[in-house]
């Protein structure tokens, strides 16, 4: 089944998915997988318990900036799960994501293991959008060529 959208269509329709039913659960897992761990640290910020903030101390930063990340985390994440902005919070946790990769590649963390984990973030929470809503796919530089 495939769907046609129309440069005109409503907006009241925001998240299109024409695909299988497989790839719409598969989606929502890795979105889930995603906002959870991103949930997940925001209210650790929140909530700011030694190891957090140790942890951000040793990156580098200030303990007082810890609400200030959990605000911007929760805002990109409130935007995520609205189906209307989930492209807008996933730009924005893009951005966010790389600040995170830029630290641990300024303080020599690990590749795969540290640097790259924000990577892997972003791939659930794009994988996840695209596998929801076609129209992000559409996007995509990996979709088959119509001729």
């Amino acid at each position: 089944m495939t769907a046609t959208l129309s440069p005109a269509a409503p907006l009241s329709t925001p998240t299109v998915h024409s695909g299988s039913t497989g790839a719409l659960w598969t989606g929502r897992v890795l979105s889930g997988l995603a906002v959870l761990f991103l949930a997940f640290d925001a209210i650790g910020k929140l909530v700011a318990p030694a190891q957090v903030v140790e942890g951000t101390v040793q990156l580098g930063y200030r303990a007082s900036v810890l609400p200030g990340l959990a605000v911007v985390e929760l805002v990109c994440l409130g935007l995520y799960l609205v189906p209307r902005t989930a492209v807008l919070g996933a730009v924005l946790w893009t951005g966010y994501l790389g600040g995170a990769v830029a630290t641990h590649v300024r303080m020599d963390n690990p590749l795969f293991s540290h640097v790259l984990f924000p990577v892997y973030v972003a791939a659930l929470l794009w994988g996840g959008l695209a596998l929801r809503d076609e129209r992000v796919r559409a996007l995509s530089p990996l979709r088959a060529s119509r001729s």
